[in-house]
């Protein structure tokens, strides 16, 4: 097995874990916050998509599709603390967007050799892994982990458990 394809083989559990999460939830509940002073499921959403964009075309530059215009702005630390839903994306964007971004991941490891995904990633976002695959590879992680606060939205909502 390639790293390429271990890595599409992580990136299909959070991809299934996500859309069963979200199943049944509306535009509003995405607003809803796990607790206080955390971020709500629409923000995390947007910054897992932005984070997915970003860190793939720094490892390989103009790798990834295109974001819609303004999206990632909506998207910082700054924008965390609106509840305002004129401020976000709609479930069915979101849904979209993610889509386009793995697209355009499984794209990228099609074109990547053993020997590129094993090259040392840019110094500058070498916390997010040592080696380029690593980067990538870490997208499986940072959606599982926002992932499992959603869990606790479901149950405030009495939603049903999905495992």
């Amino acid at each position: 097995m390639t790293i390429a394809s271990q890595i599409k083989t992580e990136l299909q559990l959070p991809t299934f874990v996500v859309q069963a999460y979200l199943e049944g939830l509306s535009n509003e509940d995405l607003l809803r916050r796990p607790v206080d002073n955390a971020n709500h499921i629409a923000w995390q959403l947007g910054h897992l998509i932005v984070a997915e964009h970003n860190l793939n075309n720094m490892v390989c530059a103009d790798s990834m599709p295109s974001l819609p215009e303004g999206f990632a702005e909506k998207y910082t630390k700054e924008t965390a603390a609106s509840d305002d839903a004129g401020d976000f994306s709609t479930k069915e964007e979101y849904l979209k967007y993610m889509a386009e971004q793995r697209s355009g991941t499984l794209a990228l490891l099609d074109k990547l050799s053993d020997e590129e995904l094993e090259a040392a990633a840019p110094e500058n976002i070498q916390k997010f892994g040592a080696t380029v695959g690593a980067v990538i590879a870490g997208q499986s992680a940072h959606w599982m982990m926002h992932a499992g606060q959603w869990v606790i939205v479901r149950r405030q909502l009495g939603k049903e458990a999905s495992f």
